[in-house]
């Protein structure tokens, strides 16, 4: 995966969102690169809360919620 530089200088929520839309995989990918993303979109939403306060419940909901995503792939790919 590559990730590029506006996600990790997204500044705001909506920079954010722009950016991680764009590295998403794949439909196809494999479930240890769909987590992969999961878990970088939660650090960058968490990142970006620090900074953009004016959204900062929103973008921890984001952060928490990618989180969450990358660990429900993670669980399954367990069982």
């Amino acid at each position: 995966m590559n990730w590029n530089k506006a996600a990790d200088n997204a500044q705001t929520l909506m920079q954010a969102h722009e950016a991680l839309s764009r590295l998403m995989p794949r439909p196809d990918a494999s479930p240890k690169a769909h987590a992969e993303y999961h878990r970088r979109s939660a650090a960058v939403y968490a990142r970006v809360a620090e900074i953009d306060r004016g959204h900062f419940h929103e973008t921890m909901f984001w952060a928490t919620r990618e989180r969450e995503k990358a660990e429900a792939i993670e669980q399954s790919a367990l069982a």
